[in-house]
């Protein structure tokens, strides 16, 4: 029988279950680099994508339709379904909503390769951590629960090119050109951009040699969020270095500035699964892209919760 979990059946999940089967995946010897890569299909109105992937004895695959003109209508800009099946039948045995999971696992992903990081934060910070968030979206709520999820958080500071009331997540919402923006990101533990942006959001100067950068807006090769100042910096780390060097454009431009090479980017694999050391005197970035093992490890957690298949 195939079972149905909708928005509210996936978001059951939680962030914290989220975030485990994705590290409990890698440090179980997952390889991200095994992955097939994702196919964008140009539609006429905006895009489709495919993301099949099979481990663990599991075969995924998600559909999702990216369409810039629903804003104006009034309708979602992103829209997923996602078909699980058991490996060993090749049985479908469940249909989530594909727009909640990408929702939780994003974040999750994020949050996942720099926990250790974060909990080494917040022992040296006990009245909580300060994260400034780039983007009010689903995605900027869901980095912020993520983290306060986990470990405490503080303040928190939203920013959007022209400001506005402040969200229930955040303590403010600023305008992108107010002055205050800057002493903001100097003082954040955590900054995460999730917007649409394509050029830098905020001067990566101002970042903290101890913090840590999630960058989760952009996925093409010519658009960025962060500039080649911050990654030049930082220690990068990736899903996937080939993913990260044809599809994250803010890897691939500070390549191509000659400000961060290529063979210092660490993956998630190597970080969770090889124990690899990130140094505690630099940033920390977390350049997520997408990747369809991450839709598959939380579908299964999420379709095992709501009482379906093995343990």
């Amino acid at each position: 029988m195939t079972v149905m979990l909708d928005a509210e059946d996936v978001l059951a999940l939680g962030p914290v279950a989220a975030v485990a089967a994705i590290r409990d995946a890698l440090a179980g010897g997952l390889d991200p680099d095994g992955d097939v890569p994702r196919a964008v299909l140009p539609l006429a109105n905006g895009q489709g994508l495919l993301m099949p992937t099979e481990a663990g004895g599991w075969f995924g695959v998600k559909v999702a339709t990216v369409a810039p003109g629903n804003a104006a209508r009034g309708l979602r800009r992103i829209n997923a379904t996602y078909l699980l099946h058991d490996s060993a039948t090749l049985t479908p045995v469940a249909i989530l909503d594909g727009v909640a999971l990408t929702t939780l696992r994003t974040p999750a992903v994020a949050v996942a390769a720099c926990l250790d990081r974060l909990r080494a934060l917040a022992d040296s910070s006990p009245r909580g951590l300060r994260l400034v968030v780039f983007g009010t979206g689903p995605q900027g709520e869901g980095h912020v629960h993520t983290v306060r999820a986990h470990v405490p958080v503080a303040d928190v500071t939203a920013v959007t090119r022209r400001g506005g009331a402040a969200p229930a997540w955040a303590d403010r919402h600023l305008a992108a050109d107010d002055a205050a923006v800057a002493g903001r990101v100097r003082g954040a533990d955590v900054v995460v951009t999730a917007t649409s942006a394509r050029e830098p959001v905020l001067d990566g100067r101002l970042v903290r040699d101890r913090a840590v950068v999630l960058a989760v807006g952009s996925h093409e090769p010519s658009v960025r969020e962060l500039d080649g100042a911050l990654v030049g910096r930082a220690t990068v780390v990736v899903e996937s270095r080939d993913v990260a060097l044809r599809e994250a454009g803010d890897v691939v431009l500070a390549v191509r500035e000659g400000l961060l090479d290529p063979g210092s980017l660490v993956t998630m694999a190597e970080l969770l699964g090889r124990g690899a050391a990130v140094r505690a005197d630099r940033p920390m970035v977390v350049k997520t892209s997408g990747m369809a093992w991450e839709d598959l490890v939380v579908a299964v957690a999420a379709y095992r919760r709501g009482g379906g298949g093995r343990t």
